[in-house]
């Protein structure tokens, strides 16, 4: 059975049904009904046009559905609709399956869910293992998601910003359970890309390919978390940076600049030292710059300041780093290297493990407190 190419025509099997005016819940309940079905029978009998038979099942599936508390009229009217045997058309709603996901009336959790079991294919136990969360709580939450975005047509022009805030989370959140989200992150996005002509679509696709290329020297063999400084470069994968560095570049000439495209342009200018020490940090102030006047982000701002402080000296990042606010995340992380590149250790180690006590991740919080750990142990010595 190929589980790729199920998943592959799952949303556009789904935009067809949403179009010829199923409900998206129904619609959706009955394309996995569908799946189910052809998991049965395809291994034995394949059919030669795989959407086709598809679409047709899961259209039968949807009427039947309905059939119990449907007016006979509207029944027979969409039974007259039923799509004629023979090749599907080559319509491809997609993309409208995409921006019905992100609509801005979910929940970006609820709208990371629904995209990653409408367009991503993915089953409910799947993405509940992802996040860590038990089944029926992510079923009530795809569910709600499905009723909320029941009704909303598939002919409006969508919001591309909301649908790559989406495709970002679901990027973040990187790896759990049997599926990896970053990988999956960067299938959706490639999907996205194929079908919509747009910089910033661009722009994320080569983030994401960078951030995803440095991915194994990330973590000592340990588990621990690895500094960008520390990690051994020979670990990243070249081929992902080459193609996010070509995809980057395409997108830049096009002259239309988005805060995904300035991500990009950081991370590659990270991805092209060949050391710590050659970073071209006084390139990625100046891309902070531009990021800050897009999105005027304070999490910008602060990252901006760790930049300050590698081109200008350590005390020109704490002097950035004191105009922003002290309660931002990372902050007291920030300011604790700092503070030691500027040789003040005790001042370093005390706020290291402020931040190790402040820190929500696990492996944040190990790391920050072996580094104050690692200074107390100098300061005795």
């Amino acid at each position: 059975m190929d589980e790729a190419l199920l998943r592959s025509l799952t949303p556009g099997v789904l935009a067809l049904l949403v179009r010829r005016g199923a409900d998206f819940a129904a619609a959706e309940d009955a394309v996995q009904e569908a799946l189910l079905e052809a998991v049965r029978v395809w291994p034995a009998d394949p059919p030669r046009d795989s959407k086709g038979w598809l679409v047709t099942v899961a259209w039968r599936k949807f009427l039947d559905q309905t059939r119990a508390d449907t007016a006979r009229r509207r029944r027979e009217d969409r039974a007259e609709e039923e799509p004629a045997p023979g090749p599907a058309p080559t319509v491809d709603d997609t993309l409208q399956l995409y921006f019905l996901c992100a609509h801005p009336s979910l929940t970006p959790s609820s709208a990371v869910a629904l995209t990653l079991r409408a367009v991503g294919g993915l089953t409910t136990r799947q993405i509940a293992r992802a996040y860590l969360v038990p089944e029926a709580t992510m079923a009530q939450r795809i569910s709600r998601a499905k009723r909320t975005v029941s009704g909303v047509r598939l002919d409006r022009p969508g919001d591309v910003a909301t649908v790559l805030r989406v495709l970002y989370l679901v990027f973040n959140e990187g790896y759990s359970g049997d599926v990896d989200l970053a990988a999956e992150a960067i299938r959706l996005t490639r999907q996205l890309a194929a079908r919509i002509d747009h910089p910033e679509v661009a722009g994320l696709l080569a983030l994401m390919l960078l951030h995803h290329a440095r991915r194994d020297g990330r973590t000592a063999p340990d588990g621990s978390l690895v500094p960008l400084a520390e990690q051994d470069r020979t670990r990243w994968d070249t081929r992902l940076i080459a193609e996010g560095v070509t995809v980057l570049q395409a997108a830049l000439a096009r002259d239309r600049l988005g805060e995904f495209q300035a991500q990009a342009a950081i991370a590659a200018l990270h991805a092209d030292a060949p050391t710590a020490e050659e970073t071209d940090w006084v390139q990625i102030v100046e891309w902070y710059d531009e990021l800050l006047r897009l999105t005027g982000n304070p999490v910008v701002r602060l990252n901006r300041a760790v930049a300050v402080g590698e081109a200008d000296g350590p005390r020109a990042g704490l002097a950035a780093l004191a105009e922003l606010d002290d309660s931002l995340p990372r902050h007291t992380a920030v300011a604790a290297h700092l503070h030691e590149r500027d040789g003040d250790l005790a001042t370093a180690a005390r706020l290291y493990a402020e931040a190790a006590r402040r820190a929500t991740n696990l492996a944040e919080r190990d790391h920050l407190t072996r580094q104050a750990a690692r200074l107390n142990t100098r300061l005795r010595h």
